[in-house]
């Protein structure tokens, strides 16, 4: 599907007009849904046309006619029949591909704009509930539309073909069957209100069951090794039992809606057969049996399609409120915006932050404050400092997934804010602590987005991670299946395959998000050889928590709440004696020593060095 495509049916939804919003999306292929509802008209037939002929047939033998009359309305009552089964094909045929369509539209559109939401987006929405409303609520949309056209366009053409039927026959009738239109409607419109605030409380505890559940499968390594099941167990149960709670009070109201209906349609059906009777015997209208039958099944006809529509609101009410949760995304106002901005083809790497100042939405202080620095191309950078000193930020500032409040971020000397950060991110490669690998074999893994990547090629990247031994290794080489989330696999093997992704991929830039931090002595040296090679030649910025893995960086800056302490070689901040001396005789478990070699001014000098 294009984008363009994609685009104008994500531009179709509007969470304030769902019913609206459906008819749009249906009418986006009004070729097949013409020939739907024209099938649908024609096969449809028998069911209003079957009363004029039980009418005749019944006149015929009250008058004793003659059988080769009653013969004849067979044959077309046969005929009626008969044409159904090839016209219901075409129907299904053609109204279902619209249904499929529509749906497959609706989980691309959610797809392309969960792609094109920002990270922040992410951060704040459970992964479980963007899966519910890509799976169930699509569902839901077009369970309403498989489980609800159908009714509809048969009553309709029910109530056209008795409407047609009875002014032709008993035109004095028609003031009765109006009765049953405003009462359906009126029942309708009572219950509108409490079902969609039903149908919308239900969902969202459906929502936080489902995140609830995404929680405990990621944490259940977590639980076991706390002895936290019965907490698990507990909390999935609250949201459990929300969902049966919303889900009960939605039921009732369903229930007393069909009640409703039901009794409703029925008094009118049986009145409707008292009156033709009464009118047949009083003499107040010509009506022969054959029409007392005939109104009387007409009305059930009617009534009974009414009845059919007003049972499945609940089905409607539910897809409709679908509709309204997939609006939440495709109109998701915090997206990131590359659409027209300069397209970036090649990057030499160099990086500068301008007075880079960002703070998260609702927090009192700045989380990176006018930050100055400018990183050369090919030059490896280490950000070191406490949790919460801003270095994440940073990265996500140079990669585009947060903005900067205020300031700027250049590559190579184009402001980030202006270029296509999808066509500058081609050529930077990041390699966190913990390597996200998806089902599938090593090869899918390391080649992942690179179509065109060829063996040889994927064989350099494996050997020169440090990963190709244990690659050859495998039963099946590099088709060996990872399993999901690489559970498989030893952290120092996802990372080593996390590295040979980036090298395969050839970057100019690297950042890397304590890449080494949750490994053990041995598998840490292998990840170490495997980053000095892909760090050759290319500009690296590393944050870690471990001083060990920084010293060899051509400058190490030191962050303090959101600012720049002091930068340098790792020689020339042990000579300093500032900050970054505290933090290695903290991880070195020596206490802070203080000497008079340490003097604020020098401290103050080498703030903002570069």
């Amino acid at each position: 599907m294009s984008k363009k495509a994609l685009s104008r049916a994500a531009a179709l939804i509007d969470g304030q007009h769902p019913i609206r919003s459906v008819l749009r999306l249906v009418g986006r292929r009004p070729w097949r849904l013409t020939a739907a509802v024209l099938a649908f008209a024609v096969k449809e037939t028998p069911l209003w046309f079957l009363p004029v002929i039980t009418a005749a047939i019944i006149d015929i033998v009250a008058a004793g006619g003659e059988v080769s009359g009653v013969l004849w309305w067979f044959a077309l009552a046969a005929l009626l029949l008969l044409q159904n089964y090839p016209n219901h094909l075409i129907y299904t045929r053609n109204f279902m591909t619209v249904v499929r369509d529509l749906g497959a539209d609706l989980r691309n559109a959610l797809t392309a704009r969960l792609q094109s939401l920002s990270i922040g987006y992410h951060t704040r929405v459970s992964a479980s509930i963007v899966q519910t409303k890509l799976v169930r609520d699509v569902e839901n949309v077009e369970l309403m539309l498989q489980q609800v056209t159908h009714p509809l366009l048969s009553s309709t053409m029910v109530m056209i073909g008795a409407l047609s039927m009875t002014a032709i026959a008993v035109p004095q009738f028609l003031p009765v069957y109006a009765l049953a239109v405003p009462i359906a409607i009126g029942i309708r419109y009572a219950m509108r209100k409490r079902s969609r605030r039903r149908n919308e409380e239900f969902r969202r505890e459906i929502e936080t069951l489902s995140a609830r559940v995404g929680e405990m499968a990621s944490l259940i390594p977590v639980t076991r090794a706390h002895g936290l099941e019965q907490t698990a167990i507990n909390r999935v149960a609250d949201g459990a039992a929300g969902v049966r709670r919303a889900g009960l009070d939605l039921d009732l109201l369903n229930g007393h809606v069909a009640s409703i209906s039901w009794v409703a349609m029925q008094l009118l059906g049986a009145a409707c057969l008292m009156l033709a009777a009464v009118f047949a015997l009083t003499g107040v209208l010509p009506v022969s049996p054959g029409e007392v039958v005939m109104l009387s099944t007409y009305f059930t006809l009617l009534t009974g399609g009414l009845t059919q529509l007003l049972m499945l609101i609940p089905v409607g009410a539910r897809g409709l409120e679908s509709v309204r949760s997939i609006a939440e995304v495709l109109q998701e106002p915090d997206i990131e915006h590359n659409s027209g901005k300069r397209v970036v083809n090649e990057v030499r790497g160099e990086i500068v932050l301008e007075a880079a100042t960002h703070r998260y939405a609702e927090a009192d202080d700045d989380a990176l404050h006018r930050i100055d620095l400018r990183i050369r191309a090919g030059e490896t950078v280490a950000f070191v400092g406490s949790s919460g000193s801003g270095k994440s930020t940073l990265l996500n500032l140079v990669l585009g997934f947060v903005r900067p409040s205020s300031g700027r971020i250049l590559v190579d000397g184009q402001d980030l804010q202006e270029l296509d950060v999808r066509t500058v991110r081609r050529s930077i490669s990041v390699v966190p602590q913990d390597s996200v690998l998806f089902e599938g074999s090593i090869f899918d893994n390391v080649t992942y987005g690179l179509p065109d990547a060829t063996p040889q090629r994927v064989e350099k990247a494996l050997r020169d991670a440090n990963v190709w031994d244990f690659v050859r290794a495998q039963p099946n080489g590099w088709d060996t299946v990872v399993g999901e989330r690489g559970a498989r696999l030893s952290g120092g093997q996802r990372q080593r395959l996390a590295i040979a992704r980036a090298l395969v991929r050839d970057p100019r830039i690297l950042l890397l998000d304590e890449a080494t931090s949750a490994l053990d002595p041995e598998s840490e040296a292998l990840v170490k050889q495997a980053l000095e090679r892909l760090m050759r030649g290319r500009t690296t910025l590393i944050v870690a928590h471990r001083l060990s893995t920084v010293r060899q960086a051509d400058r190490i800056v030191v962050l303090e709440r959101g600012r720049i302490a002091e930068q340098g070689s790792h020689e020339q901040l042990m000579a300093l004696g500032g900050r970054y001396v505290q933090l290695h005789h903290a991880q070195n478990g020596q206490p802070p020593v203080i000497t008079g070699a340490i003097q604020l001014p020098n401290a103050a000098r080498a703030r903002g060095e570069s």
